[in-house]
């Protein structure tokens, strides 16, 4: 890939084997036997068909980016790229997945130089593609989108994910959950961050954070949210949300205000 590339172009390319391996996947919701799921942890698992989407999508970007490296969830690839990287997650939502609940993505992102240039979060259940490119607009199956417009934190619907295997901080994280749900619209969890960061992107929840996170969860949605005219920032205010584990996604209104209550709550000691 050229330091010239039409990431447009190469986004389009993207998106279509973000839906090639959507309609895989759903081609084998309810084909699961009990043997076909495999456990990496507590509430963690894995199955021959994120092992299976996760190769045909690494096969299909191989020749769209020379010599990028991989970094994908269920590790049938992993090498370093010089300047570009792709991030993977194949099937996010498994839990989701494995009991036939929606929703379960697909997220595809490019990073260059450390830094997102192409981000696909594709959900199979509604067939909905979210889609950017550096140096382009957000779109939603072709329509462009916009994160919301609310100013206030009393008037906002917040997104999280529940912690399944890391539970040390989950005293902090619970004390956060009520002071959103006592100030707030509301609370959701979903079981999928890169649907609940596409949801951030499109105005659908206003807000969303989560700690206990990888890169191939947050940085095709983080980059969305972004694009979309969002902010995002890890537990601090720092940058260090594609690696760092956690991350806090809104719209410029609240952000300011949401990142403070929620660093309050998580960099503290219980």
């Amino acid at each position: 890939m050229s330091a010239t590339v039409n990431y447009k172009s190469v986004c389009e390319q993207v998106r279509s084997v973000a839906e090639e391996a959507g309609s895989y996947i759903f081609s084998q919701m309810n084909k699961l036997h009990p043997g076909d799921i495999e456990s990496k942890g507590k509430q963690n698992f894995v199955t021959e068909v994120d092992k299976a989407a996760e190769a045909m999508i690494i096969s299909r970007l191989a020749p769209l980016a020379v010599n990028a490296g991989f970094i994908a969830e269920e590790g049938t690839a992993r090498s370093e790229g010089e300047r570009l990287t792709w991030v993977i997650d194949p099937l996010d939502g498994t839990t989701n997945f494995i009991h036939g609940a929606n929703p379960v993505s697909v997220s595809i992102a490019l990073l260059e130089n450390g830094e997102p240039v192409i981000g696909v979060v594709h959900e199979i259940w509604l067939k909905e593609s979210f889609y950017t490119w550096k140096g382009g607009d957000a779109f939603l199956n072709g329509n462009r989108i916009h994160v919301s417009t609310v100013e206030h934190i009393n008037e906002s619907l917040i997104a999280t994910g529940f912690p399944y295997t890391v539970f040390n901080r989950l005293e902090n994280f619970m004390k956060s959950l009520d002071y959103f749900f006592n100030n707030t619209h509301g609370v959701r969890r979903l079981g999928s961050a890169a649907a609940d960061l596409a949801y951030v992107a499109c105005g659908r929840y206003d807000g969303f954070y989560e700690f206990n996170l990888n890169p191939w969860d947050v940085a095709a949605g983080a980059f969305l949210v972004k694009q979309a005219g969002g902010m995002v920032a890890d537990f601090s205010g720092g940058d260090d949300y594609l690696f760092g584990g956690e991350i806090v996604a809104s719209n410029s209104h609240i952000f300011r205000s949401f990142r403070e209550i929620v660093g309050n709550f998580m960099t503290r000691q219980a």
